[in-house]
């Protein structure tokens, strides 16, 4: 047994806009209140139960009690329980990612494990309980460190035979090509700064202009796009013509500044 001290911190974070229901008239803020269907009178905290309905309109009740005795210790460790190939693993299965940060004393043992996983190719897979429940976990070697990504147990996953596929048996040699090549013409090095929300920046602009100017001097709403069906052949051979075309005057402004 191999023991190495860390702390755990979110990966991500996600600032959205919060918003208040309010009565149009005058703002005043709507709260929500707890109904009982069967007369519609309110319901008081603490005569709410929790319950789960087996067939229309018949609950049992799940009590506090019952969820202690679904036996989770809460311990304050990440256990891992084997090694596999990243790649076997489905990345659909892959959901929130901490950070292993080392505490003090963990410092070589965490270098040789993260060492080791990035000379493998490999990731372990481990439990971790967070709260009162036990996740699936995988640890991954990343930069300079370790990160523990929450993972979905195999059957939270929707079975992909479940959805309808093309079956497309008429593509043609020079139909293929052709999306070859748009593919070609437009791959790119990845850049993470160029990718940003522009729909969370927009919707805060425009809650800051409200604020300073109410309604005065916003933009239009945008326009859907009409839901056309389309010749996906025709919009392959435009995209290729775009994207030489661009090629080219990125070459003569190469060649200009040159």
């Amino acid at each position: 047994m191999v023991s190495i001290p860390v702390s755990l911190y979110p990966a991500t974070r996600r600032e959205d806009l919060k918003f208040r229901l309010l009565r149009a008239s005058d703002h005043s803020p709507v709260n929500y209140k707890r109904i009982a269907e069967a007369d519609g009178k309110e319901v008081p905290w603490e005569q709410i139960v929790k319950g789960y309905e087996y067939e229309k309109g018949k609950f049992v009740v799940v009590k506090d009690e019952d969820f202690a005795r679904i036996d989770v210790e809460a311990t304050q460790t990440v256990e891992i329980t084997g090694f596999v190939e990243l790649t076997e693993v489905n990345p659909l299965l892959f959901y929130k990612p901490y950070y292993l940060q080392p505490e003090k004393g963990g410092d070589k043992a965490y270098v040789l494990l993260r060492k080791g996983l990035a000379d493998s190719g490999k990731i372990a897979i481990a439990t971790v309980v967070i709260k009162t429940r036990r996740h699936l976990a995988a640890i991954k070697s990343q930069e300079s460190g370790l990160m523990l990504e929450l993972m979905r147990f195999p059957s939270d996953l929707m079975d992909a035979g479940e959805f309808k596929t093309p079956a497309a048996t008429n593509i043609t040699k020079p139909e293929m090509a052709m999306a070859t090549k748009l593919i070609d013409s437009m791959t790119i090095k990845w850049d993470p700064a160029m990718y940003k929300d522009d729909y969370h920046e927009m919707l805060e602009k425009i809650v800051e202009q409200k604020i300073q100017h109410g309604d005065r001097d916003l933009p239009k709403p945008a326009r859907k796009p009409k839901s056309n069906v389309i010749d996906l052949v025709s919009v392959l051979q435009q995209s290729i013509r775009n994207a030489q075309g661009k090629s080219r005057s990125a070459s003569k402004t190469r060649k200009k500044a040159a």
